[in-house]
């Protein structure tokens, strides 16, 4: 199928919230590692999200141009066409951009979207993450408020982030502490400024207390109750039953019973990329430690090609991810939800 249009990516998350599943959304950096995210949601039969961030599309474009746009447009165009041949839609995603990056990617990536909707086609992006975390929430909602008015333009759902996650990801880092976790008050906050839905759709990212990086289970002290608070409030308020649609962020090492109850609260999306970087590069670990002499030409030997082949290990990479990212949609409840079928 072709990339999510807009309304299918709308009914994708209204579905979503409805049913009380979420889609996995896999941050990747390469065709390989797309490839790898399309067969594992296909496996699936769950439709997803896959995402790229400012590092990643600053990859994709090569080590002697790394130009963030570039990178993220040349993805895209791969990632339309090949995404065909699949039977489950995908929308596609750029995840954390802080301030200091909008102008140099998400804007203009807006801007390439606005035109191609002018055109009557679909916009190149389903929808872009603004990252306010490290600026007070009143600068961060009135950043969102316009960048939702532009999104709506090219018809494209805004990703806001408010709270603060901790860890680090892509440069953006943020200390382990209260902050992690967001008030009802900046809820009520966030809604009066971005409205719901008569603005333009967004997603909203509240914290309650995650972690971006690597953690092992029950290290990190998450508070799903928090969402459902925020939901009652805002619903409460604008007469409307769990109003918000919701983001997981920092989710590697996650209790699944704490994945689940945040599904209830209104999640329907959760970001994968630790556990997906492992899944890919662990097989090819396997592959060159027990094929060490084949890979490398010792002592003078002339090694073996067909261990050596990138398409050799590359295919046991992308079955490793693609295998984690099965394993993300039965966590997240989505496996066999696709509207495709």
């Amino acid at each position: 199928m072709p990339i999510a249009s807009p309304e299918a990516y709308a009914e994708m998350l209204d579905r979503a919230k409805a049913g009380r599943y979420a889609y996995p959304a896999i941050n990747v950096t390469s065709s390989q590692t797309l490839n790898a995210a399309l067969k594992g949601f296909a496996d699936a039969e769950s439709d997803g999200i896959i995402q790229v961030s400012t590092g990643g599309a600053e990859y994709l474009s090569g080590p002697s141009i790394k130009d963030m746009v570039t990178g993220a447009v040349a993805f895209a165009a791969y990632a339309h066409e090949v995404a065909k041949k699949y039977p489950v839609n995908i929308a596609l995603h750029t995840d954390h951009c802080p301030k200091d990056k909008l102008d140099k990617f998400v804007r203009p990536l807006m801007a390439i979207s606005q035109e191609r909707v002018k055109r009557g086609e679909q916009p190149l992006y389903q929808s872009h993450m603004w990252d306010g975390s490290a600026v007070p929430v009143a600068e961060n909602l009135q950043i969102a408020s316009q960048l939702l008015d532009e999104a709506a333009k090219g018809k494209i759902v805004l990703e806001i982030e408010v709270g603060v996650v901790g860890g680090e990801e892509d440069g953006v880092e943020n200390a382990i502490n209260d902050k992690l976790y967001t008030t009802v008050e900046d809820g009520l906050a966030m809604v009066e400024a971005l409205g719901l839905g008569e603005k333009g759709r967004y997603m909203a990212a509240l914290t309650f207390g995650n972690v971006h990086g690597v953690y092992k289970p029950g290290n990190v002290k998450l508070r799903p109750e928090i969402l459902n608070q925020i939901q009652e409030a805002v619903g409460a308020k604008y007469g409307k039953d769990k109003p918000l649609s919701l983001v997981f962020h920092g989710g590697s090492g996650s209790l699944l019973s704490e994945i689940r109850e945040a599904l209830d609260y209104g999640v329907v999306k959760m970001n994968i990329d630790t556990d997906t970087q492992y899944a890919f590069t662990r097989p090819v670990a396997d592959h060159m430690l027990r094929n060490y002499d084949g890979v490398l030409k010792v002592d003078g030997e002339v090694g073996n090609k067909k261990q050596y082949d990138p398409r050799t290990w590359g295919k046991a990479a992308e079955a490793g991810l693609a295998t984690r990212v099965v394993e993300a949609c039965e966590h997240l409840r989505s496996t066999g939800t696709t509207m495709a079928k």
